[in-house]
C-alpha cells in the first residue's frame, strides 16, 4: 500500500475532531495504526491530515498546519498520520495520495476538508466545524451574539422540540454546515422582534454589510428541506455587493462581476470600508436588474490577481477604488477615470458598459513589428487578424518560455512550418500563453498545448492530441485541413 501511495500525488484534506492525551511534536497530534480507532471516537470533530515524509506538498503544508493546530487548541484538534509507518489506516480511508484531509465525527470519516489552506483559512473552516450542525438558542442574548458574526447566519424558529420543520432543517444544517452557520430556538418568542410568528427560517446577513440599499434579515417562505434552503441560501446570501475574499472567490466569479478594490478592513476599519462600498451600491442600486452583480475585495489580498490579469501596480490608483469588471465568458474591462466619491465616473462606467462602449482589456504582448518566419508570432492584441482569419487554416502552439517540452518541440515545430511555408492556406503559429490572454474557445492548462482552426470553422478549435514528429503534423493536417496542403513547395494528394 505505501509503495503505491507513493506514486499518487493528492490535494484533499480530511477533518477528524477528538481529544485525548497523545504525544506529539508541537500542537499536531500524532497517530497511528495502533491507536487510531479509540482516540478518534473520543472526539466530536478532529482534523486529520495524512501525509507522507517525503511529500513536498505535505511539507508545504505543515507549517500552516501547525500554526492552525495551535490557534485551534480546545476547540478542534488537529492530527497527523504518516502513512509509510501506518498504511494500514491510510487504506481503510482510501487515501491514495497527499497530503490527504479529512474531517471525523466521533472517529467516522464524515467528509473530505475542501477549505482554504493557509493557516487563517484552516482556522475559519474548522471554527465552523467544531461543537452541533446547528446551535441551540435558548435568549435572546443568544440570538444577538450568535447573529453578529463576520459571516451571515440561518437561524430557525421552531414551535417545540418535535417539530417536522426543525427535524429538516437539522437534517440540512449538517449537510450545509461546513458552508454556512446554523442556529434554532424551540421559543418562538425570540422572534417577534423580526416579524416571526409562525415557524421561520430567517437569513441574517453580516452587520458589517448592513445597508440601507437591502434588506439585512431575509425571510425563507418555503417548506424546509434540504434543497430549498440550500437555494434560498445560495440566491441570497452575498446581497448586493459582497466582500470578496479568497475565501469565496470560486462562488462569486462564476457570474458577470463588477469588483471595486480598496483598502478594505472591516477588523480594523470597519467604516472607512464601507464608505466605498455605499457608493458602490448607490450606483450599482441603479443597474441592478441589468445582470452585473457587484462586489468590494481588499486590493491588497489580490495584488498578484490584479498585476497578472489586468496589469495593475500595486500603486495604481492611490487610496481610491481600482473597478475592474469580468464576465463569466471571460472579458474584462477596467476603470480607467479615477473613482470620484459623488459616483458619477462609476455611473458613466457602467452606463458604457452596458452600451457596448467599452474596449475589452487583454494583456498581450506588442505586436511585432516583423513578423515573416515561417513560424506565425500570435500575441492577443493580434489573435483574431492572424487565427481568426476566415481565409487561413492555422495550426497554433500555445507555450510557457520555461517549458521544457516546448523546448524540445520547437525544431520540429519550426520545421512543420518550413515544409508548410509555400502553402498559402496554412498558417504554424505559436504565442506565449503567459505573457498574454487565451481567448475563450482555446483551453490551455498545459505547456504545450495545441489547437487547429480551420478556416470555416472558426468557431470550433480542436485540440491537437497526436504525435508530435513533423511527419504526424503533416498527417493530421492532411486530414483537417480545408484545402489540400503543400509541401515543401509539392503539392500533397490525399
Amino acid at each position: 500500500m505505501a509503495s503505491f501511495l507513493s506514486l499518487v500525488p493528492a490535494f484533499t484534506l480530511s477533518v477528524v475532531i477528538f481529544s485525548g492525551a497523545v504525544v506529539a511534536r508541537g500542537d499536531v497530534l500524532e497517530l497511528g495504526d495502533a491507536d487510531f480507532d479509540y482516540l478518534a471516537a473520543e472526539h466530536d470533530t478532529m482534523l486529520v491530515k495524512f501525509y507522507a515524509p517525503w511529500c513536498g506538498h505535505c511539507k508545504k503544508l505543515a507549517p500552516d498546519f501547525e500554526t492552525a493546530a495551535t490557534r485551534l487548541k480546545g476547540t478542534v484538534p488537529l492530527a497527523k498520520v504518516d502513512c509509510t509507518a501506518s498504511p494500514d489506516t491510510c487504506g481503510r480511508f482510501g487515501v491514495t495520495g497527499y497530503p490527504t484531509l479529512k474531517i471525523f465525527r466521533n472517529g467516522e470519516d464524515s467528509s473530505s476538508y475542501d477549505g482554504p489552506r493557509s493557516a487563517d483559512g484552516i482556522v475559519h473552516y474548522m471554527k465552523k466545524q467544531a461543537g452541533p450542525n446547528s446551535v441551540t438558542l435558548r435568549r435572546e442574548a443568544d440570538l444577538e451574539a450568535f447573529v453578529n458574526n463576520f459571516d451571515a447566519s440561518v437561524v430557525g424558529f421552531f414551535s417545540g422540540p418535535d417539530s417536522a420543520q426543525l427535524a429538516e432543517f437539522l437534517k440540512a444544517a449538517g449537510v450545509m454546515r461546513e458552508h454556512f452557520r446554523f442556529a434554532h430556538t424551540i421559543d418562538m418568542a425570540l422572534g417577534l422582534k423580526h416579524g416571526v410568528d409562525t415557524e421561520s427560517v430567517l437569513l441574517f446577513r453580516p452587520p458589517r454589510l448592513s445597508s440601507k440599499f437591502e434588506e439585512s434579515v431575509l425571510r425563507f417562505t418555503e417548506t424546509v428541506t434540504t434543497h430549498t434552503l440550500r437555494r434560498f441560501i445560495r440566491d441570497n446570501i452575498f446581497g448586493m455587493c459582497p466582500h470578496l475574499t479568497n475565501e469565496n472567490r470560486d462562488k462569486l466569479k462564476g457570474q458577470d462581476l463588477l469588483t471595486a478594490y480598496y483598502d478594505l478592513d472591516y477588523l480594523r476599519n470597519p467604516k472607512g470600508s464601507n464608505y466605498w462600498r455605499n457608493r458602490v451600491m448607490k450606483v450599482g442600486y441603479q443597474f441592478a436588474s441589468q445582470g452585473l452583480s457587484f462586489a468590494v475585495a481588499n486590493r491588497g489580498d489580490f495584488v498578484d490577481e490584479l498585476e497578472e490579469e489586468f496589469g495593475l501596480g500595486a500603486s495604481d490608483g492611490g487610496d481610491l477604488p481600482f473597478v475592474t469588471i469580468r464576465t463569466r465568458q471571460g472579458f474584462k474591462y477596467t476603470m480607467r477615470e479615477e473613482f470620484t466619491r459623488d459616483g458619477k465616473s462609476l455611473e458613466r462606467f457602467l452606463e458604457d458598459y452596458f452600451a457596448g462602449r467599452l474596449k475589452r482589456y487583454i494583456k498581450s504582448e506588442p505586436i511585432p513589428e516583423k513578423n515573416k518566419g515561417p513560424v506565425k508570432v500570435v500575441v492577443a492584441e493580434s489573435f483574431e487578424e492572424i487565427v481568426n482569419d476566415p481565409e487561413k487554416d492555422v495550426l497554433i502552439e500555445f507555450y510557457a518560455p520555461w517549458c521544457g517540452h516546448c523546448k524540445s518541440l520547437e525544431p520540429k515545430y519550426k520545421e512543420l512550418a518550413e515544409q508548410l511555408y509555400s502553402d498559402p492556406n496554412i498558417v504554424i503559429a505559436k504565442m506565449d500563453a503567459t505573457a498574454n490572454d487565451v481567448p475563450q474557445g482555446f483551453d490551455v492548462q498545459g505547456f504545450p498545448t495545441i489547437y487547429f482552426a480551420r478556416a470555416d470553422k472558426k468557431d470550433q478549435p480542436k485540440r491537437y492530441e497526436g504525435p508530435r514528429e513533423v511527419k504526424d503534423f503533416i498527417k493530421y493536417l492532411k486530414r483537417e485541413a480545408s484545402h489540400i496542403p503543400v509541401v515543401s513547395g509539392v503539392r500533397e494528394d490525399l
